[in-house]
């Protein structure tokens, strides 16, 4: 492929990245990255600030800042583990426990409605490509 090709596909999967963000956000309510906070914890019955910062590879006041406001919306609990109390351990209340399920019921009506006419054969070769770009791109070393 030429260089005057890859800013066309990079400028088109940033485009649909924003569209895709944009979309999730309109039909869900909450924002991606609220989103992706919200199916992790979902995922976990408990887990500690710090491996759920991790795991969402953001930094500490930004956890800190959603989840302070999670937790002023009911949609959270958090507490000190008893054992460590350098530790603060996050679980989904009941109302986060029954939004998060709303959103992620949302989330695929619209992730079915956007492939909308592919086949399986073709999700599967999507899927497979979209890995082997993740892979590409773990691997690529400038230095070289």
């Amino acid at each position: 492929m030429t260089c005057s090709g890859e800013p066309s596909i990079l400028d088109q999967l940033h485009h649909l990245y924003s569209q895709m963000n944009s979309a999730i956000g309109h039909c869900t309510g909450v924002s991606p990255s609220r989103l992706r906070l919200l199916q992790q914890l979902y995922h976990h019955e408990e887990i500690s600030q710090t491996a759920l910062q991790k795991e969402l590879q953001i930094d500490s006041a930004a956890i800190t800042r959603q989840l302070k406001q999670l937790e002023a919306e009911g949609i959270i609990t958090r507490r000190v583990n008893p054992s460590d109390n350098r530790i603060t351990l996050v679980r989904l209340s009941e109302l986060g426990r029954q939004r998060i399920i709303s959103h992620l019921e949302e989330k695929v009506r619209f992730l079915d409605h956007m492939l909308q006419g592919f086949s399986q054969e073709e999700q599967q070769v999507l899927a497979g490509m979209i890995a082997r770009l993740q892979a590409n791109i773990q691997q690529y070393n400038p230095q070289k």
